[in-house]
Formats: structure tokens, sequence, C-alpha cells
């Protein structure tokens, strides 16, 4: 399949790709590694009049900690943010999903964090060729007014199946967002809406150049994930997990992150049964467990059929994505410590 016809722009500053933005708007494509974005493009599911190239922009890959935070430019390539002892000492989550975007030549030479957050929302019925679409009605997330991915849906459930927005909500990860305006900076759990067209609040003039990630003494975090093969596919059920230690009794679990992805329109931050945890001991398995059956209870409302693997079996997983996730972040060396 072919590229569909386009303007390409490759300036040499942040204030340059702005400017481009700030005129394009939602004509505009950004292109960083194109992983998600070309492929769209060919398969004519996004036609950008301008693709804005940031290949000059490498003040915006890097890695550092400033004021208490773990700050991450947002064309960092996957593999340097893989090899980083700074994020595999504060957020080890965000390293082992990393390590599973992808494939590694995808994770050495194309992918970037910024990228992996911004993919577009994703269901088998909707990411095929323009050919294989033509043959049925549209969609709503192509244009009409019918969900294939659940039946009578007033709206569509296209999914977010990135595995670094699911890690880096659990670690409670802030944007920063830049325009022509100024800048502006959001939760990550904020960052998405509850739409499966338009998932992210973004504005077409903004460019996300920042991920935050607070550091928290004590603080451990895991991310566990299910898919058909372990490179290429993207997950079908996913979750990250942070876990505070109390700071009065730094035995027992102070508070709880668990984000569950792949099921939703937006990584799923499950705030009752997070808090469920607080008051628990790191080696208590049975409330592990538990929460884990919560947050399969708690996710199954979201699930929809657009992910290739049957959704009875996708829900069951949720329980073991996120009781792996919580023990494992419950063995961390730090953890241990803490008792």
């Amino acid at each position: 399949m072919r590229l569909p016809q386009f303007t390409y722009q490759s300036p040499d500053t942040l204030e340059g790709v702005l400017a481009v933005l700030d005129e394009y708007r939602d004509q505009a494509g950004v292109l960083a590694g194109g992983t998600d974005l070309l492929v769209r493009m060919k398969h004519r599911l996004t036609l950008p009049k301008v693709l804005v190239s940031l290949k000059h922009l490498d003040t915006l890959s890097y890695i550092k900690e400033t004021s208490g935070m773990l700050c991450i430019g947002a064309k960092t390539p996957i593999i340097d943010v893989i090899r980083s002892e700074r994020v595999g000492q504060q957020a080890p989550a965000l390293v082992q999903a990393c390590e599973r975007i992808g494939a590694v030549s995808i994770q050495h030479f194309r992918g970037t964090m910024g990228g992996n957050i911004l993919q577009d929302n994703r269901c088998i019925h909707y990411n095929q060729s323009q050919f294989h679409r033509s043959g049925r009605q549209p969609c709503h997330k192509d244009g009409g007014k019918i969900c294939y991915a659940r039946d009578e849906a007033d709206r569509c459930n296209s999914t977010c199946q990135s595995d670094g927005a699911t890690a880096l909500t659990a670690l409670d990860a802030q944007l920063t967002l830049n325009s022509t305006r100024g800048e502006r900076r959001v939760a990550l759990d904020a960052f998405y809406t509850t739409d499966g067209i338009h998932p992210f609040d973004m504005q077409p003039d903004e460019l996300l150049t920042q991920i935050d990630i607070p550091v928290v003494p004590g603080a451990v975090s895991a991310y566990e994930r299910l898919s058909f093969r372990s490179a290429i596919d993207y997950p079908i059920v996913c979750a990250g997990v942070r876990l505070v230690p109390d700071p009065d009794d730094s035995g027992c679990i102070g508070s709880a992150r668990i984000v569950v992805g792949a099921m939703g329109r937006s990584p799923l931050f499950l705030a009752q049964v997070s808090r469920s945890l607080a008051g628990v001991t790191f080696d208590d398995t049975a409330a592990l467990e538990k929460a884990g059956k919560d947050a399969m209870n708690a996710a199954a409302a979201f699930a929809a059929h657009n992910a290739g693997a049957e959704l009875a079996y996708r829900q069951a997983m949720v329980e073991k994505m996120v009781a792996r996730a919580l023990t494992q972040a419950a063995a961390r060396p730090s953890a241990r410590k803490a008792r």
C-alpha cells in the first residue's frame, strides 16, 4: 500500500514545529518514528495535508531527574528508556512496558515515548485497509453510526492499546504540551477522553514535549501484559501498578495505583480497587489476589469485542495480569526492605 500525497516539512526548532502546527492544525500530522501514523496513512485512516517531522528536534530526547520528577523527553527512543538505570530504579514498570513495545527494531530505530502515548485507539474492525472497510457500513470511528465491537453502542469503542500509557498512568505521570499559545501541563489519567474517535484532550496545534514521573520514596511498580506473540502484537490486556509504603508502617501499603490497559477507550485507573489495598501488608497474597478479581469485575464493563480474542477470556485475564503485577511489585527489593 502506498502513502497518500502530502507536503513534508522538517523545521529545525521547536518554535518552527509549533508554527506549522498552528498554521495547519487538523490538517497536520506529527512524524517522529512514524510506526503508528504511517500505517494509518497507508490504510487511509488519516489523511494529513502536511507531515511535520521532528527529526531535527534532538532537544526533545533526554532522561533526567529534577525537582522530584523523572523527566523524559517526548522524542526519547524506546531503547533509551529500556537501558536507563535511572528509569529502572525509579520506574521499573515503564521499563517492563517498553520492553514489550513492538519488535527490537522498532525499539532501537523508530519508536519514541511520545509516539507510544499518542498512538491512536485501535479496533480490529476499524484498523483495516480501505478496501476491507469499503465492503461494509462505516463504523463510528470511520464516520458512520454503528459500532461493530459492541451492539447498539452510541459511540466508538476503539481501545487504547498503548503499553507505555498504561504503565505511565500507574506511575501517576504528567504531560507537558506546548503550542504557540504557551505551555500546558495535564495529568496523564486526565488526558484521555471517553471518545474513541478523539481519544486525547489535546488541541490540534499542541505538541507533546515531556513526560514527568513523580519520584516517590519507597514506591515499587510493575507491569504485566498478555498478547498473542511476544513481539509485534499489541496487548489484548495489560496492567500497571504502583505501591507506596505507609510512612507510619513501612511493612504496609500506604497507597496504590492499579491501571488496566487494552480494555477501554483509555487506560482504566481503578481508584476504588486501588484504595482497597491501603493498610494491607506487602506480603498479604490473598489481598493482592482479591484486588485482581475486583479489578476484573471493574474493568469488565468497559470491554468490547475489538482486540481479536474472546471477550470472556480477556476479562478473565485482567484478574491474572493485575494479581501478577501486584505480586511482582510487592516482591521487589525496595518493598522487602520496607518490611
